[in-house]
This record gives structure tokens, C-alpha cells and sequence, in this order.
């Protein structure tokens, strides 16, 4: 796993490239439908500036983010969307600000944390690298709505190795928040990364297999495309149920995308 300066200076990188997206979009662009279902842009932008508030807390105030975990512990169905919501009512000048501020503050947070410091989630608690992992592995997602929105193709960069370790990491997640028992065994993960090379995990020897490309895969795991429009392939059933229902985000199950042949694309 990367060390936390080298994914921080990532996710600065990755939230830089989404800034310039959306840092000169007329007021109502803000306003266009994403592929998640209800959520403008603005939604996404004002989810990410959610988010990092959050993360923030997180680091710095245990006990107030430990109130935001009363929240939504009272609404675990609607907070994700209520905060959103929230956000993309204030205008987009102001929106921009938030998420500017809230995410540099974040960076500075962690890039400050002391060495082996856990922090509380709505998970499992998180060093500064995972959460920083984290961080960039929305920013993307997010991001990739939002460059779906706009009809902008975003060339996959070597930060995608961030968003695939995550993915890894999240399989036995990804069957336990649907209350099927993880497979025992580990799998074989080979997936060509955007500049050639191979990004592997697992045993060699591993019977079951995953294999592909590494871009596709971080769309699959975030559930921003359908897995039957990706060029991943399984090998033993556990391995093909995995790709089937693919998490990398904490709280319930998503109903993740459409084929595109279903919306008529």
C-alpha cells in the first residue's frame, strides 16, 4: 500500500482534474441530470463537499463527527441524500467554495496525522492513507458522473491503482452487506493498468480469477457501469458472483447501473 503523501499528492491531483470540469460552468450546467438517479451535478460536487466535512470531523473533532453518526444512524436510507441535497441548494459560486475549502483542509489534516492514528467512519476506523484512499476513490466516481454529464472522456491515469486496491480489498464487504458468506479462498486479480502494465493480486496459483482491465474494474467496483458493457472476465463461480455485486463504498447494497443496450445507448 502507497504511503500517505504519495495518495494525498493523488487525490489532490484527482480533485484538481474534477475542479477543472466543473470550475467554469455557467449556473446552469450545475443543473444537468448525472447517470445517478435525482442527483445534478451539483449534487455530486455538493456530495464530495459532504463528505470530506465529514472526513474532516473525522480527523479532527471525534465527537462531533461521532454526532454526525447519530444522524445517520437515524436515517440510514436518506442522510447520503439529505447532505447532497443540502448542498446543491446553495448557489454554484458558493457550492465551489465549500468543496474547495473543505477539501484542502482535509488534505492538510491528514498530511498532519500522526503516524498510525486511527480514525472513526461509518465503517471499519481508517488510517490517514486508507481514508485518503477513499477520498480519491469518490472523488473519481463522483467525478466520472459528472464527466458523463458533460460528454467529457476522462483519460484513466496511474491514480486508478488507488481505486483498484480499495476494490480488492472490499470483495468479502461486497458479500457480507448482502449476507452471502465471503469465499474462503483467495482470488487471482490481473488487470491492465491505463499505461500497459499488469497490476496483480493474489496468488498465482488461485483457481479462481479475475482478469481485465484496470479502468473497467474501478467502474465496476463503483458501481458507475453495468458489468456485462466492462471487459472483465471470471473464472469459478465465487469470482463471477463477486463481479455481480461489486462494492467499494460503505453503506447499502447499490443497484448500480443499466446495460446500456437496457437505456437504449
Amino acid at each position: 500500500m502507497s504511503d500517505p503523501v504519495s495518495v494525498l499528492d493523488d487525490l489532490r491531483d484527482e480533485s484538481a482534474e474534477l475542479d477543472a470540469l466543473v470550475g467554469e460552468l455557467g449556473a446552469a450546467d450545475w443543473s444537468r441530470p448525472t447517470p445517478a438517479e435525482r442527483w445534478t451535478i451539483a449534487h455530486q460536487i455538493a456530495h464530495l463537499a459532504w463528505t470530506d466535512h465529514a472526513a474532516l470531523l473525522a480527523v479532527t473533532d471525534p465527537a462531533g463527527f461521532g454526532e454526525l453518526v447519530k444522524v445517520a444512524l437515524a436515517a440510514p436510507d436518506s442522510f447520503v441524500d439529505e447532505g447532497a441535497e443540502e448542498g446543491a441548494g446553495l448557489p454554484p459560486a458558493g457550492l465551489l467554495a465549500r468543496w474547495r475549502e473543505g477539501r484542502d483542509a482535509l488534505q492538510q489534516a491528514l498530511r498532519e496525522a500522526p503516524p498510525g492514528v486511527r480514525f472513526p467512519w461509518y465503517g471499519p476506523p481508517m488510517g490517514a492513507t486508507s481514508m485518503a484512499t477513499a477520498r480519491l476513490m469518490e472523488t473519481w466516481a463522483h467525478g466520472q458522473d459528472v464527466a458523463d454529464a458533460l460528454g467529457v472522456v476522462r483519460p484513466p491515469t496511474a491514480r486508478l491503482r488507488h481505486v483498484v486496491h480499495i476494490g480488492v480489498r472490499t470483495r468479502d464487504f461486497a458479500f457480507g452487506v448482502r449476507g452471502i458468506e465471503a469465499p474462503g479462498e483467495q482470488f487471482r486479480i490481473e488487470l491492465a493498468a491505463p499505461n500497459g502494465d499488469l497490476w496483480t493480486y493474489g496468488p498465482e496459483d488461485a483457481p479462481q480469477r479475475v482478469t481485465g482491465s484496470a479502468y473497467d474494474f474501478c467502474l465496476l467496483v463503483t458501481q458507475r457501469a453495468h458489468r456485462s458493457d466492462l471487459d472483465l472476465r471470471a473464472e469459478g463461480p465465487d469470482a463471477d458472483r463477486w463481479l455481480d455485486i461489486a462494492q467499494v463504498f460503505a453503506g447499502p447494497s447499490g443497484k448500480g447501473r443499466e446495460p446500456k443496450g437496457a437505456s437504449g445507448e
